[in-house]
């Protein structure tokens, strides 16, 4: 197993009981030096061992040579699929790497003999990724794709709604996004999973957001496929991502559609075979700095503690929606009983880019969505666009003060000018 390179971390149960232990998590974390960095959900701030994984690599490629680099490293690139199955519970031989969360999820779905007629069950809070493959299968094989309702009270999907649909409708698969990118609304995916348990459905998850944010157990969600990206919450390099893929699905065949001679051995002339494993999703080539950063990422994060990071990320985010909701000219758009740390909200008489330079004109880093990325949740909420605020475990609390009085700042200045 890959040794941990920061000496800096304590064991222990959680290193985020006290401001210290705070400290010396940011002075892992370099670019903490340099901005308020509230756009984890876009990508987290990767911490000094991440770095190291991967230049330590990239060095020993330019020394030895890429395939002798890899072939050195063998153990270490182990270590990713057992940092990944260690993560969600699983065993090593159920993860595949990915380029990406969306590589991950579409590779999953290509698995899929789906045939004209064939229902995809899904929510109205997807990522949009998803949504636009779903509508691309349709218009290749005819699937339908049925949303099941959100629940009046605002917490999501309505489990119930969508649990009869499965009974009525026989979908072909049943997806949901456990964090949507466009809110921090957390829907119930357990909940789902145990229905599709019941009857049996094939069940795809997005934990693009959730990962690295909340403790994940693929065993409690009841899911047959999971996808991940590692640049999020997990603070991984950009470019890489994550399959979980279930026993069930290995053992009932489903490999994707085209399959390489990473996935499968070419045993005659007309015939190949399929590994057993989840590397039939894989390819045969891999970035494989990114890999072991990733597998770095992975172990930092385990090594931090996710039910202490669960705790305390969301926390940074209420606080921060506490301050917002004191501001004349802002709207509020999270909805659900606990959101995660996906902070949005829509800015009354601003435009999007100017409002957002002027936020990283203070060193602050932050994101837009916009209608087109989620069609029926803004559609709901009557918004064409909102500024995303994501900070993670290593923020602090002086920084959502000092983003929340420079939003203040902001909206104030743009009332004035109208």
């Amino acid at each position: 197993m890959r040794q941990q390179s920061n000496a800096s971390l304590p064991a222990g149960e959680s290193l985020l009981d006290t401001a210290a232990e705070i400290a010396e998590l940011r002075a892992d974390t370099p670019g903490c030096e340099s901005v308020i960095h509230f756009n984890n959900a876009g990508c987290g701030l990767v911490a000094r061992p991440v770095l190291a994984a991967m230049t330590d690599h990239l060095r020993l490629e330019a020394d030895i040579g890429g395939y002798e680099a890899s072939a050195a490293r063998e153990v270490q690139v182990r270590d990713f699929y057992a940092s990944i199955a260690d993560l969600l519970g699983t065993a090593p031989g159920n993860i595949a790497f990915a380029g990406s969360a969306t590589h991950a999820y579409t590779k999953a779905l290509s698995a899929i003999d789906f045939r004209a007629g064939d229902v995809i069950l899904t929510t109205r809070n997807d990522f949009i990724s998803n949504q636009i493959a779903f509508l691309a299968l349709r218009k290749r094989f005819g699937v339908e794709i049925v949303h099941a309702p959100d629940h009046p009270d605002g917490s999501g999907v309505d489990v119930d709604a969508m649990a009869a649909l499965m009974r009525s409708r026989h979908p072909r698969l049943v997806a949901a996004t456990h964090v949507p990118t466009n809110s921090g609304l957390v829907q119930p995916v357990a909940e789902i999973g145990r229905h599709c348990r019941e009857l049996g459905l094939l069940y795809l998850v997005d934990a693009c957001q959730s990962v690295g944010q909340y403790p994940i157990d693929v065993d409690e969600i009841g899911c047959d496929l999971l996808t991940a990206t590692c640049r999020k919450f997990l603070r991984g390099p950009r470019g890489s991502g994550f399959l979980y893929v279930s026993d069930r699905v290995l053992r009932e065949g489903y490999e994707p559609l085209f399959i390489d001679m990473y996935g499968a051995r070419w045993v005659e002339p007309e015939t190949y075979r399929p590994v057993d494993s989840a590397a039939r999703f894989e390819e045969w080539e891999f970035p494989y700095a990114t890999l072991l950063g990733c597998a770095a990422a992975v172990r930092y994060a385990l090594r931090v503690g996710l039910e202490p990071i669960s705790r305390r990320t969301p926390a940074l985010a209420a606080r921060l929606r506490d301050r917002l909701a004191d501001i004349a000219g802002i709207r509020l758009l999270d909805r659900g009983p606990a959101p995660a740390a996906l902070v949005t909200f829509e800015v009354e008489g601003r435009q999007p880019q100017p409002f957002k330079t002027a936020l990283d004109e203070r060193g602050i880093n932050s994101a837009l969505s916009f209608r087109e990325f989620a069609q029926y949740d803004f559609g709901d909420k009557n918004v064409d666009w909102c500024l995303r605020l994501s900070p993670h475990y290593y923020n602090t609390e002086d920084e959502v003060d000092t983003v929340a009085a420079a939003v203040a700042e902001l909206t104030e200045q743009g009332r004035r000018n109208r």
